[in-house]
């Protein structure tokens, strides 16, 4: 028998990743480690994206992966690599995004023997694995098609998040037996149970107050969610990972202001509240943090993980199922559009919100109408700042995938840059804005070498004001002196200029209008605003 033509471990994975599973794109730093994963990297045609941090690498993955729907991919090195995007992956996995982190590590006969090898880990596999749906070790590089398999089934058959697999670099130049390329297995999510479905619709048909709760879960369905509750006519929050989702100010779209008070009576009000693909956690639900969401009638939750309809909430009837079909199946129970003023009932609790004059939101109406004005299609993307606390409430988009941010879930500092720059590498006809202040920028602000580097039109819009407003505020409401929150910024158009980047500063809406008129197609435009011109200007 003549023998099967070979290929070394790491041109499998390439292969693999490439012509199996489509992907395009990889975010990577390359070290000593994992040098052998870039012989023949682009003539793979596979792109390579070098982040200045593995951190800055997750995030790009991160936003990539929010702003296409596919996972994002990583090559990260051995040790400091792994410690680096751990952060990044926090961040992915309490939100659910699909992202896979392919690593080196040491050789098989060193692993946990403490020799004080090359960036050497008790256990990297242990450590990755509370940051990811699994870690897998490959000891045998014939296993790799299946664990690559795994990985992506997590990603399209259950709730996703990221994986981690490690290979140890004595693998990487092994020889693996090529098989013939076969596609990827089509993975169907799981209906809910038709009994329970039925019951679901019972309730609703009968229901006098229904509200419905919508989360991140349902970014893939927006005509069937947006079905379902015209059918059922009831007032329905959208969180803030399923902005648009019902499109722009849509009359039954409440947004996601489920922790103000207004919205609060509404749900304290309703007879049964249907949630899906949400996991009525505090950042959507309590983000004043006082346990004041209160849930009092029946609660029908529909999430593709069991565990979840059993948190945060007493659920009432509980359906394991992906939420896209589910919302799909349940409206086929709706033929006819019943009416109980929901649309009536949902301005009414926007009014009484009053956001456009809340002292807390006002000064940033006026930032967003100019970036809605100058960009309606674009993807907000942002760190936790001011203007996206704002923007949280305030920002209605014309569809999904179109507003992300780290304020909810893991809440890191640092994610609005790097991310904004992995969503406009997914969808580079689409206008993309980061949102970040000048304490967050700080923690990657390294990646605007990256968007130069990249050419890539990202506007950043940098909220300047001189520090971490956030937790001075929260200081000052507690009776705690203020300590390591006054911090000392860059001169922000300096830096932008040494890394090339076109910069200005400006100090009220009608300056962000005109920066945002010499947007240039070809890099990144930064705009610093000086935020107690802005807000002085505004009173």
């Amino acid at each position: 028998m003549a023998n099967q033509p070979t290929m070394t471990c790491a041109q499998l994975l390439l292969t693999l990743l490439s012509k199996r599973y489509g992907v395009d794109t990889v975010f990577g730093i390359p070290g000593v480690h994992t040098v052998a994963l870039y012989r023949g990297l682009e003539d793979g045609g596979v792109r390579h994206v070098t982040p200045r941090h593995e951190q800055g690498a997750g995030f790009m993955a991160d936003g990539y992966a929010r702003a296409t729907g596919k996972p994002g991919v990583c090559l990260i090195i051995t040790g400091p690599g792994m410690t680096n995007i751990a952060t990044a992956m926090g961040q992915a996995l309490a939100d659910s995004i699909p992202m896979l982190v392919i690593s080196s590590v040491n050789r098989r006969d060193t692993l946990g023997r403490g020799q004080g090898r090359l960036h050497e880990l008790a256990s990297q596999q242990q450590l990755m694995a509370g940051v990811s749906r699994f870690s897998h070790t490959l000891l045998d590089p014939a296993a790799l098609p299946e664990v690559l398999a795994r990985a992506f089934a997590v990603f399209q058959g259950q709730r996703p998040g990221p994986v981690h697999i490690e290979i140890p670099i004595d693998l990487f130049d092994s020889p693996v037996e090529m098989t013939e390329l076969q596609p990827p297995a089509r993975l169907y999510r799981p209906a809910p149970d038709p009994e329970g479905l039925a019951l679901a619709a019972e309730w609703l048909r009968e229901a006098k107050r229904p509200l419905v709760l919508l989360g991140g879960g349902c970014v893939d369905a927006p005509e069937a969610a947006r079905t379902l509750v015209e059918r059922l006519d009831a007032p329905t929050v959208t969180t803030i990972n399923a902005k648009g989702l019902l499109g722009r100010n849509h009359p039954l779209d409440l947004g996601a202001n489920a922790a103000l008070p207004a919205v609060r009576e509404l749900a304290r009000k309703a007879d049964v509240i249907l949630a899906v693909g949400t996991e009525l956690g505090e950042t959507d639900y309590d983000v004043v943090f006082d346990d004041g969401f209160e849930l009092r009638g029946r609660l029908i939750r529909i999430d593709l993980d069991a565990q979840q309809l059993v948190r945060n909430q007493q659920v009432a009837l509980g359906l394991v199922g992906d939420a896209g079909r589910s919302l799909a199946l349940l409206a086929e129970y709706f033929t006819e559009p019943l009416s109980r003023d929901g649309a009536a009932r949902t301005a009414a609790t926007l009014l009484a919100l009053g956001l456009e004059a809340d002292p807390a939101f006002a000064p940033f109406v006026p930032l967003y109408a100019a970036l809605r004005e100058a960009l309606p299609e674009a993807i907000l993307v942002g760190d936790s700042t001011a203007p996206v606390y704002a923007g949280n409430h305030l920002v209605s988009q014309p569809a999904p995938r179109r507003y992300f941010n780290a304020s909810t879930g893991y809440g890191t500092l640092g994610y609005g840059l790097p991310a904004a720059l992995g969503a406009q590498l997914g969808q580079p006809m689409l206008p993309v804005v980061a949102l970040v202040g000048d304490g967050g920028v700080m923690f990657t602000l390294s990646e605007l070498a990256t968007a130069v580097e990249q050419n890539l039109p990202v506007v950043i819009v940098l909220w300047h004001n001189q520090g971490y407003e956030e937790i001075r505020r929260f200081m000052d409401a507690h009776g705690v002196a203020r300590c390591g929150v006054d911090i000392q910024a860059p001169d922000f158009q300096t830096v932008a200029a040494g890394f090339g980047c076109l910069a200005t500063r400006i100090g009220n809406p009608a300056e962000l209008a005109r920066a945002l008129a010499i947007r240039p197609s070809d890099g990144p435009l930064l705009i610093e605003v000086d935020a107690n011109a802005w807000q002085n200007g505004l009173n």
